[in-house]
């Protein structure tokens, strides 16, 4: 009687042998995560049926973007942003109870190393810009404030350029700070009114998805993370409201819960017709629960 031979690699089972060489190996989840992950790459490719030359240009663009990345720019990170995936990553692991303020995605332009600074403190360091206050306060999911916790912000200047975009055109630490608020949970800072900006469309990613009309831009926002003890650190973003790109955020950011009022002052103007403007929004910190990413 004939041995059964290995099996031939076919249309129909080309996941699956591959996923059985996978999962052979006993290195925790990743095997796993790797079979899912061909088993959907070889859906993909028998639902389009690309050519040789098809595949053969998916991989340069795909080494165009791995000669695009180093330690200053990720066109990995740009294409995971631009697609949803960092999006549908970041709801996935930071689940909130209702009423408590949404996650977003941190962004490419964070710095750990800002200041801290007094409330009231201003943080544009050039001065560049129509004025903005910032006020709000930090609370649980009663209402209650939140005295102590940490705020740290960060954003664009009136261009839509962060400051470690143009070392040598802004100030170091432009626009970022930290603050704590008070016994009421109150914060309050002096800042400038940000600008949206186009995503980086000179690098493969925003090529490609420039050429065939892709949103490539953010409306104009503010960063926030805020941390407190017993509580679910939050990183978020506070967009503007009648911003013409909310429904179209290349980072899929926006959400209902997110959109903030700026108000200009009346009376007032500088030499160009600018006013002062202000915020006010209250951030709601869920408790931390076991597994979670508290303070």
């Amino acid at each position: 009687m004939s041995q059964a031979g290995p099996s031939s690699f076919n249309e129909a089972n080309s996941s699956e042998l591959v996923a059985q060489r996978l999962l052979k190996a006993k290195a925790g989840p990743l095997p796993q995560f790797l079979a899912s992950v061909v088993d959907h790459l070889h859906q993909i490719v028998r639902e389009t049926r690309p050519t040789a030359a098809d595949w053969r240009q998916t991989i340069a663009f795909l080494t165009e973007i791995g000669h695009a990345s180093d330690e200053k720019r990720q066109e990995w990170v740009l294409l995971s942003d631009l697609l949803g995936v960092t999006a549908l990553v970041e709801e996935i692991n930071s689940r909130r109870p209702k009423g408590a303020t949404p996650n977003t995605g941190r962004g490419p332009f964070y710095r750990a190393d800002a200041p801290r600074l007094p409330l009231g403190a201003d943080i544009c360091l050039d001065g560049v810009g129509a004025p903005l206050t910032v006020s709000g306060r930090v609370v649980d999911l009663d209402g209650m404030p939140i005295a102590g916790a940490t705020v740290e912000t960060w954003q664009a200047n009136s261009q839509g350029f962060y400051e470690n975009q143009q070392p040598d055109l802004q100030p170091e630490f432009n626009l970022r700070g930290v603050f704590t608020t008070d016994k009421d949970g109150r914060f309050h800072y002096r800042t400038v009114k940000p600008a949206g900006y186009g995503v980086p469309d000179d690098g493969p990613v925003g090529q490609l998805l420039g050429r065939i009309g892709y949103p490539l831009s953010r409306p104009a926002h503010l960063h926030f993370l805020i941390r407190a003890d017993n509580f679910e650190t939050l990183t978020t973003q506070v967009f503007e409201r009648g911003d013409p790109r909310l429904d179209e955020d290349a980072l899929f950011g926006v959400k209902p819960e997110l959109i903030g009022d700026f108000k200009q002052a009346a009376g007032k103007r500088d030499k160009d017709g600018r006013g002062d403007w202000s915020l006010d929004f209250n951030f709601v910190l869920a408790m931390a629960r076991k597994g979670s990413r508290a303070a």
